[in-house]
């Protein structure tokens, strides 16, 4: 089964910012070169997405949340999806891209 992949606007906007800061500490091509990989690892989400495991925002959230990670060392990102296959078209709707630094969503915040 091929599935539709479905961008949110903050997926996108998050995309355009992990760009921008490669941009700041790297050459525009390699930047470009990374942009593409990220899409193409996307991409790869058409065929059998339920091969990435569950995320830990799973546990947040009342749908199943996966994830998908590209890159490398301290440029790991989390590509965070849901899969819909009640739909028209079974649908990938990939809902965050964040860093793998980034703090869990959904988790409280821990008080001093």
């Amino acid at each position: 089964m091929t599935y539709r992949i479905d961008f949110s606007s903050i997926a996108k906007a998050e995309a355009d910012a992990a760009f921008l800061s490669f941009t700041e500490f790297t050459t525009a091509e390699r930047a470009q070169l990374w942009y593409q990989g990220l899409i193409k690892a996307i991409a790869s989400l058409q065929e059998m997405p339920r091969r990435c495991p569950i995320a830990r925002e799973d546990a947040f959230f009342s749908q199943e949340i996966r994830q998908l990670l590209y890159g490398q060392g301290k440029q790991t990102y989390r590509i965070l999806f849901t899969v819909l296959e009640d739909q028209p078209v079974p649908t990938v709707r990939i809902l965050h891209i964040r860093h793998g630094a980034q703090k869990t969503i959904g988790e409280p915040e821990v008080e001093d």
